[in-house]
């Protein structure tokens, strides 16, 4: 309830982190604790001398650089998805998810692992006619930083009544066969270990009307998903439409540069027709 309470007061949505806050304190405790150490057992002779002091000012010296470089990586990865800094690259990310998804008048539409609620909500402003339903478990590593209470403040605070929030497990979701018009998921699949990404894909088909559309975002490499031109084709030989896999990393959404150095590679949007 505290929570929700300090939620309350925000005047604008607060769709969080892709990176969790607590991972960039963490790397930057670990990078000032190591450096200490660096300091009292590596840099100086006041409590190892000789050789020792040499072999673990070594060790201390490569493992205090080596956590520096990665903190300073988490940093850049918190700042390009901060939905409030400049580069905003996460709000680009959602906003260009959300131009693909088109729901008829009085239909309805499903954000697979909706998290705070971002594309759900997006995808509910661009269809003001229709309905969006956002699903999540809303546990695991990402407890803290989402919940559907989250969601449906985010909802209020940005004024879009056409949206509702459901738990939801992507591996069985809790919905009939064919019950949606659209379905959608952005950056979701990937992070469900130990599981079959296409087997994933289609168990979202599962829920999705004949006819209708899905637009799926995530990083779909062949070490993940794959191969993706056998899946494509399969959807195609069992009838679906328009089947296409975009590349998102050649500028839609990021360069491919850009997808190396935050570790988006294969980022690309699997969209079609049922």
């Amino acid at each position: 309830m505290k929570q929700l309470n300090f939620i309350d007061k925000k005047t604008k949505p607060d769709y969080r982190n892709w990176v969790p806050k607590r991972l960039l304190e963490a790397k930057i405790g670990e990078s000032l604790v190591c450096l200490i150490l660096f300091i009292l057992f590596g840099a100086g002779d006041l409590i190892l001398q000789g050789r020792q002091r040499i072999i673990w000012g070594l060790i201390l010296g490569i493992g205090s650089l080596t956590l520096l470089l990665i903190t300073a990586w988490v940093s850049i990865l918190y700042r390009a998805f901060d939905y409030n800094r400049k580069i905003k690259l996460a709000k680009v990310i959602i906003e260009g998810t959300a131009d693909y998804v088109k729901i008829p008048d009085g239909g309805v539409g499903l954000d697979v692992g909706c998290g705070s609620g971002a594309l759900t909500i997006a995808c509910g402003k661009r269809n003001p006619k229709a309905t969006m339903v956002g699903c999540d478990i809303w546990r695991g590593s990402y407890k803290t930083e989402f919940s559907k209470e989250l969601c449906e403040n985010n909802a209020k605070l940005a004024e879009i009544a056409n949206v509702r929030f459901e738990e939801g497990n992507a591996v069985k979701l809790p919905f009939r066969d064919e019950s949606f018009d659209v379905v959608t998921s952005n950056y979701v699949y990937h992070n469900i270990v130990g599981k079959n990404k296409q087997k994933l894909l289609l168990e979202t088909l599962r829920v999705l009307k004949k006819g209708g559309v899905f637009v799926i975002h995530d990083l779909m490499s062949k070490s993940r998903y794959g191969d993706m031109n056998k899946f494509m084709e399969k959807l195609k030989k069992d009838g679906y439409e328009d089947v296409q896999l975009i590349d998102t990393t050649k500028g839609i959404f990021m360069s491919h540069k850009e997808s190396l150095f935050l570790g988006l590679s294969g980022s690309a949007l699997l969209i079609g027709r049922k």
